[in-house]
């Protein structure tokens, strides 16, 4: 057994340790990019991947994804790792084919079998969903980090954006909230073991089913929650789409306690830098107490799809839900018109 606990070792984990979105968003505004016709989405929509097209019936779907531990355990961190990367494919309805692996490791400090252990929690995972390993790049560096560049494949007429969610659409999220809260609370000692047990199920559960769900009942747009918290990814994709969106806060699944963890302040800071990204663009009810509100801040890895569904097809989507998915969804909103003010409103019972 491997006598390591990564937590001891890490600043911020997981996607908590992704450059603030406010920032990222107005890097490239000045920046004239390679261009060329192939190219179907690039950076500008803040999409989850790039898509290249290279045939008529045929584009790659390209991203990268890797980051500080995000589990005490180096094979479930890889595990982990390799979930969200691959969940980038998945959310542009894409098949992921190939993969890099991206480490940071310090050598000096941490034995070989740490490495081999994380490593070998991603090809478990990889294996899972049918992707190969091609290789990769590593560097010394004081603290772990590891991730994936993945390559697949889409048809042009299926790729699943964030850019095309329609009015009257239903929105359906299908992993629990609260990842970053409920890992500073096992840092802090105030999460138990169920609590990691079943955050640690979460986050290693690959998207495919969900994903495959989505284009089989007809969703008009897609996203995965991660880094930029609930309202982040929200907010693209009805920035990206020319709509408003209604959210229900309680029929949003969350984690065990963690509206308890959030009140005690068990918040990481990109909870705080998602939240200004947004600032001004969301209207929360007087009934949404600040907990519930840095929920949906909350900094998640390997999160969700949000999934936005034609209302006709949406009893099909859910009963498909029931049956093929092993982490709780839920109806939690619905799409509107375009607003003068305010993109996305929060409401509660």
């Amino acid at each position: 057994m491997i006598s390591v606990d990564l937590f001891k070792i890490s600043g911020e984990c997981g996607c908590a340790a992704k450059v603030p979105a406010d920032m990222l968003s107005c890097i490239l505004q000045d920046v004239e990019l390679p261009d060329s016709p192939a190219l179907l989405i690039g950076p500008q929509s803040m999409d989850d991947a790039g898509i290249y097209q290279i045939s008529d019936n045929k584009c790659l779907v390209q991203t990268v994804d890797y980051f500080p531990p995000v589990a005490r355990d180096p094979f479930i961190y890889g595990q982990i790792a390799a979930a969200n990367s691959l969940s980038d494919i998945y959310a542009m309805g894409g098949e992921p084919l190939t993969s890099l692996a991206i480490v940071c490791f310090p050598a000096k400090d941490l034995g070989p079998e740490i490495l081999k252990a994380i490593i070998s929690g991603a090809i478990s995972k990889l294996k899972e969903a049918g992707v190969v390993l091609l290789g990769g790049h590593s560097i010394v560096d004081s603290q772990p980090k590891f991730g994936l560049a993945v390559t697949g494949i889409v048809n042009p007429r299926k790729i699943l954006d964030n850019a095309h969610a329609k009015l009257g659409d239903a929105l359906i999220l299908t992993k629990p909230l609260g990842t970053g809260i409920t890992i500073m609370a096992a840092r802090a000692g105030l999460a138990d073991r169920k609590h990691e047990d079943e955050l640690n199920r979460c986050m290693s559960t690959l998207n495919a089913d969900a994903s495959l769900m989505a284009r089989k009942y007809g969703a008009t747009s897609c996203t995965d929650i991660t880094g930029f918290g609930f309202i982040g990814h929200a907010y693209q994709m009805a920035k990206a789409s020319g709509v408003s969106l209604d959210i229900y806060f309680d029929s949003i699944p969350r984690f065990p306690d963690v509206l308890d963890f959030a009140a005690m302040g068990l918040l990481s800071s990109a909870t705080y830098s998602n939240r200004r990204y947004v600032n001004g663009m969301v209207e929360f009810n007087a009934n949404v107490d600040l907990a519930a509100q840095d929920l949906l801040f909350d900094p998640q890895t390997s999160g969700g799809l949000l999934i936005s569904c034609p209302e006709d097809r949406l009893d099909e989507m859910m009963d498909s839900a029931k049956r093929n998915l092993s982490t709780p969804c839920k109806v939690v909103g619905n799409v509107l018109g375009k607003a003068d003010k305010h993109i996305i409103r929060v409401k509660r019972a």
